[in-house]
Order: C-alpha cells, then sequence, then structure tokens
C-alpha cells in the first residue's frame, strides 16, 4: 500500500499535465488510497508476538471482549524491576526504580503511594506496559501474570491516564454509546447497546449527567470528578481484568476525589485487578485501600496489606509511631520524605529513608516461594518465541468509517464557540479589506490594488484554516492514539471521516468572506469561480494543519511551526517573487505553495478578459497583459483548482504515513539472559532444631517480627515455607536468592544439590 500511495502522490504532486484524464487520476488516487487504508487484520509488531499456548483462557478469540461483563480473575507479580535512564554527555545512569517486588490480586485495591519524584507513575506504566520507549532506557526484571511471563494479549487492561480527553460537544452517553459500538461490534441490537451503555451509568453514578456535554475549557460541561468517572465507564466497556489508574484524585476536590476512589473501590469488589498510584490521599480515601506500596527514590519501603498493617510495622522499630487522630497517610508521607529545610534535615531523613529501604530489603528477601517465581523452562521459551499473531479488528472499515462520520459531524456542527469566532472574523476581515479596497476602478493604479487584494485574501483564508486545525488537532491527536492503541478503528476511516465531516463547516466560512468582499471592493465577475478557489484552498491549508500537528508532539510546537511555514509558502505565493526570477534550487517551492495556487487562481478569474483605461503605449491595457507580467499567461482556473486538490491529497497522505509511523512504541521489559539465570537447585530443608537467629541491627525490627510481617508478600498462607537465612553464602547462592529461583530458605549449614 504504501509503495503504490507514494507513487500515486509522487504523480500528484507533479502540477504537470492538463485535461479530464488527470482528474479521474485524482480521484482514482483518492478512492484508492483510501480503500487500501483501512480494511485487514493487523500484525502485532515482532517484539509484541507471542505464543497461542502463552495465552490465558478466557480472554476471547482475537482479543475480544465479551457483552457478558464478566471479569477474568489475573494476579500480577513481579519482581526486581529496575529502571534506568542514561545521560549520554555526562556518562551518568540515574535509576528510577531499584530492584522494586510486589503482587497485585483480584478483588483488592493497590495503592502505590510516595512523595513527587518516587517512581509511582513510572511504576504503574511498567506493570501496565505504557511506559513509552527510549534508546536511553533500560527496563529489566520478572513480571508473571497468573503464573506465567507476561505477554502482549495476556490479559485486558484498562489504563485511565491523569489527562481526561474527550471530544466536548458530545454528551456523556454518546461518548459511551459511541465507544460500545467501536469496541464491541458484536452488539445484536440497538436496544442490548443502550442497555449496555445504562448499566455503565448507573455503575459509574453518571446516570444525572448522561445527557450533557462533556465540555473542555471553551464550554462548561461535566465536573471533574464526572469525567475521571467517565474515563473509568469508557475504559471498562471491554471487561478488562486489571484497571490501572495514574493519580486519579489529581485535580479534584475532597469530595470528588473520595466519590472517585470509592468507584474504584467498587469495582475491586467486582473481581478487578485495580492498581493505583496516588499521592497523599485523606484518611477517608486511605481507608479504602487493600494494599499499599510504598514508594522514596525508586526503592520500596513498604509492600503489603494497608490500614494498621504499616503502622504497626513502623510502630516495631521503637521510634515511629503515628500519633493518634492524624491521617495515617499523611504520617507515612512524612516519614518517607526528604526534609529539605537544612543541610541537617536532608541528612537525618535521608540516613533514615537509607535505613528502612534497608530493613525492607533485607525482610522481604527473607521469605520465598515454593514455587520460583521465573520458571527455566518458560524463560527459554520465551526467548524462542518469534511468531506474529494476527489480532482480529473491531467491526468492518465502512462501519468503522460511519460511525467516526457522525462522531466527525456532531462534534464539528456542535462547536458554537469557535463556529461563531469565525464567522465573525470572517465577515470582519472582508469588511476591512473591502473598505480598504472599495470600488475599485479600470485606473492603471487599479491593477496594483487587485494583484493585492487577491494575494491577501489568499493568505487570510489560509492562515484563518490554518491555525484553527493546529489548535485543535494536537490534542485530537492524542485521543486518536488512545483509541487505536485499544484496537477501536483503523487509520483510514478516521481520516476520512474527519475530511467529510469538515467539508459542509469548513465551506462556510470562506464563502462568508467571498460572498462579503466581492461587491465591496467591486471585483470581476464570476463570484461563485472566487468562492470556490478560497474554499478549496481552505481545505488545503486544513489538510496541511493536520500534517503539522501529526509532525510535532504538542499545540504550542504546533502553532510556532504552522505559520513558519505557512510564511515560506508567502514569500513563493506569486505576488513578492516572480516565478521566473525564483533561484533554481527554491524552483520547486512555488509548486506546493497553496498561496501561490490560490493566487493565480484567483488572478486569472480577475484579470481574464478585463480592460484597464491606458494613456501610453507601455501601459497596460488588458487583463492577460497582467497575467503575462506575473507569469501566470497561458493557465487556467481548472489546472489551478486540479492543483491544490492534489496538494490536499498529498497532505493528507503524509498525514496518514507520519501518524502511522509516530505512533505510540513502548519499552520491552528485559528478563534476565540466559547465561546469568541458572535452573532452580534442590534444597534441603533445614532440620528443626538448629540455632536461632541473631539479633538485627538498629532500624530492624526482631527477627521474630520478620516472620510476622511475612504476610507482606501476600502469598497464601499454604505455599510459604519460611526458613532462617543465616550465615555467609557464596555469590551463586545470593544470586539465586535475589532472582527467586530457590523453592526454600536456607540456612548456613544447609547444602546445594
Amino acid at each position: 500500500m504504501v509503495v503504490f500511495g507514494g507513487k500515486g502522490v509522487a504523480q500528484m504532486v507533479g502540477l504537470g499535465g492538463n485535461g479530464v484524464g488527470q482528474v479521474l487520476a485524482a480521484v482514482a488516487a483518492a478512492l484508492l488510497f483510501r480503500l487500501f487504508s483501512g480494511p485487514g487484520p493487523a500484525m502485532l509488531p515482532e517484539n509484541e508476538a507471542e505464543d497461542d499456548g502463552d495465552e490465558i483462557a478466557g480472554d476471547g478469540e482475537g482479543g475480544e471482549a465479551p457483552i457478558s461483563g464478566k471479569v477474568f480473575p489475573v494476579t500480577i507479580l513481579w519482581r526486581n524491576i529496575t529502571f534506568s535512564l542514561s545521560d549520554k554527555s555526562s556518562k551518568s545512569v540515574r535509576f528510577l526504580l531499584k530492584n522494586v517486588s510486589g503482587e497485585a490480586k483480584p478483588g483488592r485495591l493497590l495503592a502505590i503511594m510516595g512523595p513527587s519524584g518516587s517512581g509511582k507513575t513510572t511504576l504503574l506504566n511498567v506493570l501496565a506496559g505504557q511506559l513509552t520507549a527510549s534508546p536511553r532506557l533500560h527496563l529489566s526484571g520478572l513480571l508473571e501474570v497468573n503464573g506465567k511471563p507476561r505477554s502482549k494479549k495476556a490479559y485486558k487492561f484498562a489504563y485511565v491516564r491523569q489527562e481526561d480527553l474527550f471530544f466536548s460537544q458530545l454528551t456523556v452517553r454518546e461518548t459511551l454509546s459511541l465507544a460500545a459500538e467501536l469496541q464491541l461490534p458484536e452488539f445484536s441490537s440497538v436496544e442490548d447497546r443502550d442497555e449496555y451503555v445504562n448499566n455503565l451509568l448507573y455503575k459509574l453514578g453518571l446516570v444525572s449527567c448522561a445527557d450533557s456535554n462533556v465540555g473542555d475549557a471553551k464550554v462548561r460541561g461535566i465536573s471533574g470528578g464526572e469525567k475521571k468517572r467517565l474515563s473509568l465507564a469508557c475504559e471498562l466497556i471491554a471487561s478488562p481484568s486489571v484497571i490501572f489508574a495514574d493519580e486519579p484524585t489529581t485535580g479534584l476536590d475532597a469530595f470528588q476525589a473520595e466519590k472517585v476512589m470509592e468507584t474504584l473501590r467498587q469495582l475491586a469488589q467486582d473481581g478487578h485487578t485495580v492498581i493505583c498510584s496516588i499521592h497523599q490521599p485523606r484518611s477517608s480515601v486511605y481507608g479504602k485501600f487493600d494494599d499499599i506500596v510504598l514508594l522514596t527514590e525508586g526503592a520500596i519501603v513498604y509492600a503489603g496489606p494497608a490500614l494498621d498493617e504499616p503502622l504497626a510495622y513502623f510502630s516495631r522499630f521503637g521510634l515511629y509511631h503515628c500519633p493518634d487522630h492524624v491521617n495515617p497517610a499523611e504520617f507515612l508521607a512524612d516519614l518517607i520524605s526528604i526534609d529539605y529545610g537544612s543541610a541537617e534535615s536532608v541528612s537525618s531523613s535521608q540516613k533514615r529513608i537509607d535505613g528502612l529501604v534497608e530493613s525492607f530489603s533485607q525482610q522481604s528477601s527473607a521469605v520465598l516461594y515454593a514455587t520460583p517465581l521465573i520458571r527455566w523452562e518458560s524463560l527459554k521459551g520465551s526467548r524462542t518465541s518469534s511468531e506474529k499473531v494476527i489480532v482480529k479488528k473491531k467491526g468492518g472499515w465502512w462501519r468503522q468509517f460511519w460511525l467516526l462520520l457522525r462522531r466527525a459531524w456532531m462534534q464539528a456542527s456542535r462547536d458554537g464557540p469557535t463556529n461563531k469566532v469565525r464567522s465573525r472574523m470572517s465577515i470582519a476581515s472582508a469588511i476591512i479589506f473591502g473598505s480598504v479596497f472599495w470600488r475599485m476602478g479600470r485606473s492603471q493604479t487599479s491593477i496594483q490594488d487587485r494583484m493585492g487584494l487577491l494575494q491577501v485574501a489568499a493568505i487570510n483564508t489560509a492562515m484563518a484554516a490554518l491555525t484553527k486545525t493546529v489548535g485543535v488537532f494536537p490534542k485530537e491527536r492524542a485521543i486518536v492514539d488512545r483509541e487505536r492503541a485499544k484496537g477501536s478503528y483503523a487509520l483510514g476511516p478516521y481520516l476520512l471521516s474527519k475530511l467529510l465531516a469538515e467539508i459542509p463547516v469548513g465551506a462556510a466560512f470562506p464563502l462568508m468572506f467571498g460572498a462579503v468582499l466581492y461587491p465591496m471592493a467591486r471585483l470581476h465577475p464570476t463570484l461563485s469561480r472566487f468562492c470556490g478557489i478560497v474554499t478549496v484552498e481552505s481545505f488545503a491549508a486544513s489538510a496541511m494543519g493536520l500534517t503539522v500537528g501529526a509532525m510535532v508532539p504538542t499545540t504550542e510546537a504546533a502553532m510556532a511551526v504552522g505559520p513558519s511555514l505557512m510564511t515560506v509558502f508567502i514569500v513563493f505565493g506569486g505576488y513578492y517573487v516572480n516565478a521566473d526570477n525564483t533561484p533554481i534550487i527554491f524552483r520547486w517551492i512555488p509548486r506546493i505553495s497553496l498561496i501561490r495556487w490560490a493566487f493565480q487562481g484567483l488572478c486569472i478569474n480577475e484579470f481574464s478578459g478585463l480592460k484597464f483605461d491606458h494613456q501610453q503605449p507601455f501601459d497596460i491595457q488588458t487583463g492577460e497583459q497582467a497575467l503575462e507580467r506575473l507569469s501566470f499567461e497561458g493557465s487556467r482556473i481548472r489546472d489551478t483548482v486540479m492543483a491544490q486538490s492534489r496538494m490536499l491529497l498529498f497532505w493528507y497522505f503524509t498525514t496518514y504515513c507520519l501518524l502511522e509511523r509516530n505512533k505510540p512504541k513502548y519499552q520491552q521489559l528485559e528478563p534476565p539472559s540466559l547465561d546469568e539465570v541458572q535452573p532452580p537447585l534442590q534444597l534441603e530443608p533445614p532440620d528443626s532444631d538448629t540455632e536461632q537467629a541473631k539479633p538485627n541491627q538498629q532500624l530492624e525490627p526482631p527477627l521474630a517480627q520478620v516472620e510476622s510481617t511475612q504476610q507482606l508478600e501476600s502469598p497464601p498462607l499454604d505455599q510459604i515455607r519460611p526458613f532462617i537465612l543465616e550465615g555467609v553464602l557464596s555469590k551463586e547462592e545470593v544470586f539465586a536468592i535475589k532472582e527467586g529461583l530457590f523453592p526454600f530458605f536456607i540456612r548456613h549449614d544447609s547444602k546445594l544439590h
């Protein structure tokens, strides 16, 4: 497809030749491009491929979600997660996560807590597989899902990010209905879909605002808490087994924050595995947690049951007691944070944190599971798996197109504030230009006036369309990237629906501009051609804005790149630099300048057949002579419109390629190499009459208390066989213990086989 599309676009951008054949070629190229851009199965990248045998039962064919809403239970276990960022300039390495381990179970709400910069969001992204890839990053560790190495399609998960992004002009019910139709095309009837959506609205507490617009910064809509619950509802459509939420209470007041956390708590009770990161919750929110992981500077200070267990754990140190009537979350946050008030406070708090991290690290290594974390056979099998898996698409290409067309039309037609501003600006600029160039006559000086008016008309139309698109599309692209990552639809139907939905609204503003300006300036007939040229130019400028928005990461960057690129096109627009005088190395720029083609078409429409007053023989007598001085002789309006149409297709094709190329890529978790990992060795259980453990050092709880805290690892009690680890171990034994390869604990007198 890319080869064919590239050739077609290369021919279209050539802009040479005439005749009806060119029209047919352009139409055929557009239709074929749209036809081949969407349908067909999608192939997973090689690094995301997996063996069919590794997939967990219950996921459904092709990764599609069952309508019944049943939740497949998933337990996530991670060990020795280390994440580092290398700096090439200083040749230093910064560790964002340091040997982090933990577990999340179905039916329980796990909260990752810690001060700012502790690695909460980083750990959440690692567990969800949403860590953006970079050659400067290195991620290693072991991650299991229901006892098997994690794979791309091992389970369904939902990821609720901090930013709640929606199409602002849709209602809450419409947002959920369209998401349900795109993600679950197997609904047998509209009634089934509506019932499913109504159940979600009731479950998430969105019934009262179901028919309200979502809103944005320009138009007030639903509240922040309702937007967060709407994000959860959109993610719950596919019945995910695991829900990840990145600081879901950020930006909400205390009441809305508690309502959101209560929703997450109910989802956990329904059987979901819920993992969220949170900064410093209020006491009522803290009481909803089942388990917590305390992070500071990328290291674990505590991991285990929530509520009173963390307080009891730290109180065993003899120094850290939570006062009465104090929020436990605030006490824990103060305990694991560095006080930057003075050099002494920094040093003392750093020593305290280092001691707590070291103490928990020793005690978390005091229990190993009877079943090793990573099996030798599964590790070898995962290294040899390289087959690609075909993922079934969500619905047909045309079905996706019609759904997206309906959504794009609702968004474009209901955007009242933007449409009002654009209408007023179009009319106001037309009145201003018409007043300046009022009732132009046929004198020699009017030739320059006409050229100047046509040039500013082309510039005004293009800049208005460009700035509107580059100001909106980067935000919309973030929504599209998220929906495409879930497999809701392909890129081809989205771009085609966006183009068609914006035609009626986008054409209205150039028509307003031309209808007001044309009679005021008393331009040469005909008005229909004038409006047609500026309308096609407006669409081409919008397509160029899409390309700019797909090229850069933020709206601010797009607002900087778009006008700068348009300035180059203005310079080579045919008015300031004659095409015949353009340097050879820049001759290609006028050919792709939409300002030049619009200006050329407007000049041909204006000057063809026009007679001017003249007194000297060297004066310009006809409009054809004026066109000759601009190097526009021999051209036709049809040629300029076709050139603009070809540029429109070129910009859309470029946008398609950029969106495909810039789609998010995520960092892969690297397991230990086969050279470093040894098969689990058989260990003899220790005798019952062995000596007692030595007392621990300061900041470490007594050994008797260590055994009582082993429930922090959250395995079933019948799977734990704790033994005392004592004495000097060899390097091989220490490595095996750290990697979770030993099924038992050993003592200094146990033997390795």
